[in-house]
């Protein structure tokens, strides 16, 4: 099947992404964001979850953590092109939250088929929930899980759980006696124990889990088949984010060096400053046109989804190293104070830069795809 023109990305998508731009733009600025999660800049500060649960209660009324939802299941069910153009607003704005991880388990769901619906209809009552499925060496293959489910209840570890402290719920990979299977929890389940991971990016939290003996229900006994069919969705988004947080670099940055003056010229006047600025623009531009091509091929060309999901996730990846730089070199000796916001945007993008694989690994799984058998 062909893509639609403009990548499916119709009227009530363009109006949900202004929506949410105007929703950030008047409810959460860069300055409430600095002074939420860059307050304290003790380095060796405890890792906490810092976030504005109001302010979530307010997506979650609007609709959002449902959009990916079938309406069969009490959802909204918009195409992914959709609810990408609403996520590159969330990277613009940084909001610190777990509709990222929400969105992501929602696709892993709605693979399994029959066996996801009751644990959709969490989701659209608004429950948050996030993905557990990574071992302890960052092995996003999730056969590799180190978590076992046995005599009725999940045992071991995952690792690298995105969001964790500010779910409801988790839907984990475990190896189980015929395979692989998908099993649905409450993050507060007795036999369940989160340790949270000190990281870069202040916008997140990131834990490891320990099961130990925790009852869960199985929502589907073919994991990888099910998670298969879901990662280019998830890939897509996280590169939608990325894009969007990039854009805000890009601006930003361009506002400094039209204003700050040296040699009695704005900086922007230096080639040296403008055309590296430029160049941000031009790969911000690059991927996402990746990214709505993504998002257009997992709802009508599920064949060439994963092909065009790893180039989307490869390039914004390889854009953000650099958009991160040039916003850091270009505003110059304040660039890398804690008191400018341009660090809370660096440490992001630098996270989501190898969440869910670098550039690189991305590469290889589409050479994989596209040269495999040549090679």
């Amino acid at each position: 099947m062909a893509q639609p023109n403009n990548y499916g990305f119709g009227e009530e998508a363009a109006l949900l992404k202004e929506s949410a731009r105007k929703f950030f733009r008047e409810h959460f600025p860069a300055d409430k964001l600095h002074a939420l999660v860059a307050a304290d800049h003790n380095p060796d500060r405890p890792p906490v979850c810092q976030w504005d649960r109001e302010l979530w209660q307010q997506l979650v009324d609007l609709g959002w953590t449902m959009l990916a939802v079938p309406e069969s299941a009490g959802g909204v069910g918009m195409p992914v092109a959709a609810v990408a153009g609403l996520v590159e607003e969330l990277g613009r704005a940084a909001f610190p939250c777990p509709l990222l991880g929400t969105l992501s388990a929602t696709y892993a769901l709605v693979a399994c088929g029959a066996g996801g619906e009751a644990a959709l209809a969490d989701i659209a009552a608004g429950e948050a929930a996030t993905l557990a499925l990574t071992n302890q060496h960052g092995d996003w293959n999730p056969a590799a899980t180190e978590v076992e489910y046995r005599d009725g209840a999940l045992h071991g570890t995952a690792w690298f759980v995105q969001d964790a402290a500010k779910c409801d719920k988790l839907l984990v990979c475990a190896s189980t006696a015929s395979g692989f299977g998908l099993f649905w929890l409450p993050a507060g389940a007795q036999g369940v124990t989160l340790e949270a991971d000190a990281i870069v990016d202040l916008t997140r939290d990131q834990a490891h889990i320990r099961f130990d003996g925790a009852a869960a229900t199985e929502v589907s006994g073919n994991a990888l088949t099910a998670l298969d069919s879901a990662f280019p969705a998830i890939w897509t988004l996280l590169a939608a984010d990325m894009v969007g947080a990039a854009e805000w670099q890009l601006q930003t940055t361009v506002e400094y060096v039209g204003t700050r003056k040296q040699f009695d010229h704005p900086l922007g006047f230096f080639q040296a400053i403008k055309h590296p600025l430029v160049e941000v623009m031009v790969q911000i531009d690059a991927a996402k046109s990746l990214v709505y091509n993504a998002a257009c091929a997992c709802d009508t060309e599920q064949e060439k989804a994963a092909q065009y999901a790893h180039m989307a996730k490869a390039a914004a990846s390889d854009m953000a190293a650099y958009a991160c730089s040039r916003s850091v070199q270009s505003h110059g000796g304040i660039g890398f104070t804690w008191e400018c916001h341009v660090h809370l945007y660096f440490k992001r993008q630098k996270h989501s830069q190898m969440l869910w694989g670098d550039g690189s690994w991305h590469r290889a799984r589409l050479a994989d795809i596209v040269i495999g058998a040549a090679a």
